[in-house]
């Protein structure tokens, strides 16, 4: 079975509607983090359900953590509304660069005894990171078997030169 081409084409509606889709999800999921008042709450929602699901304990939140925490949610925050109000093909390139980034980092913390609670969303940025991904590797410029390279993008935007 193959799948269409506009289907995986960076540059086309289903590629910039997983780049919104994408945004969307990080709106939600990392909007707590972003004050030292809602990450207590998330913090302690998350400390429960791990308990709850014997997954884990979660530390206590110290002051360095919510830093840490705060800093993350508000990049997340103005990365993810850049996506939804310009997207472009080429954040969901580095969008899916960061995904794979964030899953290494949750495969190691996890690797080192973090609560299990994190094995969600480890899937959920690995298969954000696959859809923003895949799209890319498909078109890129290296030669496959009995097919010809895809044409050059034009670096600068990430998009297929106009003919």
């Amino acid at each position: 079975m193959t799948i269409s081409a506009p289907l995986l084409d960076p540059d086309g509606p289903s590629g910039l509607r997983v780049v919104r889709a994408s945004a969307w999800y990080d709106l939600v999921v990392t909007a707590g983090f972003a004050t030292p008042w809602t990450y207590a709450l998330v913090h302690d929602l998350l400390s429960s359900w791990s308990r709850a699901w014997e997954l884990g304990t979660f530390p206590q939140a110290d002051p360095i953590q919510t830093l840490f925490a705060n800093l993350m949610g508000s990049v997340v925050i103005v990365w993810a509304v850049l996506r939804l109000v310009r997207p472009l093909a080429v954040h969901g390139l580095l969008d899916g660069v960061a995904r794979a980034l964030f899953t290494a980092w949750m495969g190691y913390a996890l690797a080192q005894g973090a609560p299990g609670v994190l094995w969600p969303f480890l899937g959920v940025e690995a298969a954000w990171g696959v859809a923003q991904l895949l799209p890319w590797l498909r078109s890129a410029p290296w030669p496959r078997r009995g097919r010809h390279p895809a044409p050059a993008r034009d670096t600068a935007l990430g998009r297929l030169p106009k003919r």
